[in-house]
């Protein structure tokens, strides 16, 4: 075969196989949660009574006495950090309630809080709704207090009247939030989640709730550490949706190897042309980088010295709402229910950096011109964060370079990117240079967000390189700063 039908017939399989892919694109939900971003974890149960981070479920209900208890605290720190939802532990592995279930004795009724009065979880979502903070539920399958955990059937009827609790009694959830975990109750014996029977739950009684971690909606980073993937894909193969469901393979006892472990190398490219050829089904499923503030997820009093520090945050923050995940960060209230002051001084201080890194987009008084572009979508509409207008180039032209020239000598340190995804992941390759050619940052993927930080540099105009993309690049937003 003559070597230009050989070079004709491989460009028509990628074109084929690359249209395929663009045609995953995420539901309106994956894209309202993309668009939070930045939300906090509250990790607050009897674990921060007894110092421990994973409770056996025989705590009694009288440790739990938070005197000064504040949610509006938390709300005004996880706002004042820049996020935009809040996810509460309702119940974790010890089986207390921070509700008074029904369905259950180990819970809040039992503690001399407002005098069994009480109800954590009201009083929350409450003050989320107050302070314009989306209201998320994390609630653990994994029960190890009741006696019907490891029967089957008994146990899944006593899960989802719980979830249904929390989803008909709290108003809007936009998330709610599971992980793996799976070891045995008081009888000895684990439970098979019947996961699908809950996901219908939800999907019945909070259809815009995006179901997490072990879910088909969000996945997980693969840590707990805050590593991140220098490519993070959201067109993955639909078999990933299981990976946290596999009971062998999930945490069955608290492990600071395994809340600190890093990505695997084997799992470090999920969703590159390569890895993906073959693969018969594919989905939308974006990631989530979790971590905590602190070195636990629970309130340590020996840990107040151990707060991370601020560009150790920062930088997570950047390379995963920056990197095409979101940022899900840990907050332990002490005992006494409010935040210990050095976690809200350090949350101040991560917020008041982000909004100086973002506060002013030089492109308001820069010029922009691309040499490519399909009519009715030219370059300007990256002026405006949105997905009604959009940049593109032609189908089959998978390449562009946009130049931004300044009204004089500029100061950038950073260039942010956002992909209309709701016409998928499109882009695999991009570098970002100065008039003298000087490469500035070389990057891959972009998908929702994508935020290119490189040492500061005095620019007269910046050449934004898009190398590669999957049958045409879009960018529906760019900031200079």
């Amino acid at each position: 075969m003559p070597e230009e039908t050989i070079s004709t017939k491989w460009q028509a399989d990628r074109d084929e196989a690359d249209r395929k892919l663009v045609q995953v694109v995420p539901s309106e939900r994956q894209i309202a949660f993309q668009q939070v971003g930045f939300y906090a974890f509250i990790h607050f149960s009897v674990n921060t009574y007894t110092d421990k981070e994973w409770g056996d479920g025989t705590e009694p209900g009288h440790i739990f006495l938070p005197e000064r208890f504040d949610p509006d605290q938390w709300v005004e720190s996880v706002r004042a950090a820049g996020m935009k939802g809040l996810i509460l532990t309702c119940k974790h592995h010890d089986g207390f309630c921070l509700w008074p279930s029904r369905y259950t004795t180990h819970t809040i009724a039992a503690s001399p809080f407002q005098n069994g009065k009480g109800d954590i979880v009201k009083e929350v979502s409450a003050a989320c709704r107050r302070g314009g903070i989306r209201f998320g539920i994390y609630l653990s399958p994994w029960d190890r207090n009741n006696e019907s955990y490891g029967s089957g059937k008994a146990y899944d009827d006593f899960f989802v009247n719980q979830l249904t609790e929390l989803l008909t009694l709290y108003g809007d959830i936009f998330c709610v939030w599971f992980d793996g975990a799976c070891g045995e109750g008081r009888n000895g014996k684990k439970q098979q989640y019947d996961w699908n029977r809950y996901y219908e739950r939800i999907r019945r009684l909070q259809p815009q709730a995006c179901i997490c971690i072990c879910g088909p909606d969000i996945r997980w980073c693969g840590n707990e550490a805050g590593y991140t993937r220098p490519a993070e894909w959201s067109v993955v193969p639909e078999r990933l949706r299981d990976t946290e469901k596999v009971a062998a393979e999930s945490q069955h006892a608290d492990n600071t190897a395994f809340r600190m472990r890093d990505i695997r190398s084997s799992d470090l490219d999920l969703g590159s042309r390569e890895v993906l050829a073959g693969e018969e089904s594919l989905v939308w499923y974006p990631a989530e980088v979790s971590t905590s503030i602190r070195p636990g997820w629970f309130y340590h009093e020996r840990e107040d010295g151990d707060v991370r520090p601020l560009d150790e945050l920062l930088r997570i923050y950047l390379n995963a709402v920056g990197g095409n995940a979101t940022f899900l960060l840990n907050i332990p209230p002490a005992k006494d229910g409010r935040f210990h002051e050095t976690d809200v001084a350090r949350l101040r201080e991560l917020g008041e950096s982000i909004r100086n890194m973002f506060s002013v987009n030089l492109l308001c008084e820069a010029l922009i011109e691309a040499d490519v572009w399909e009519e009715g979508h030219e370059i300007d509409a990256v002026r405006e964060d949105g997905y009604e207008t959009f940049y593109k180039t032609k189908d089959g032209i998978r390449s562009a370079e946009i130049v931004i020239r300044f009204p004089a000598a500029t100061r950038v340190s950073c260039v942010v990117l956002r992909e209309n995804i709701r016409m998928s992941q499109r882009i695999e390759a991009f570098d970002i240079r100065d008039e003298k050619g000087e490469l500035l940052y070389r990057g891959t993927t972009v998908g929702y967000q994508k935020i290119a930080k490189f040492a500061a540099a005095r620019v007269k105009e910046l050449y934004i390189r898009i190398r590669d993309a999957r049958i045409c690049p879009t960018l529906s937003f760019l900031g200079v700063y």
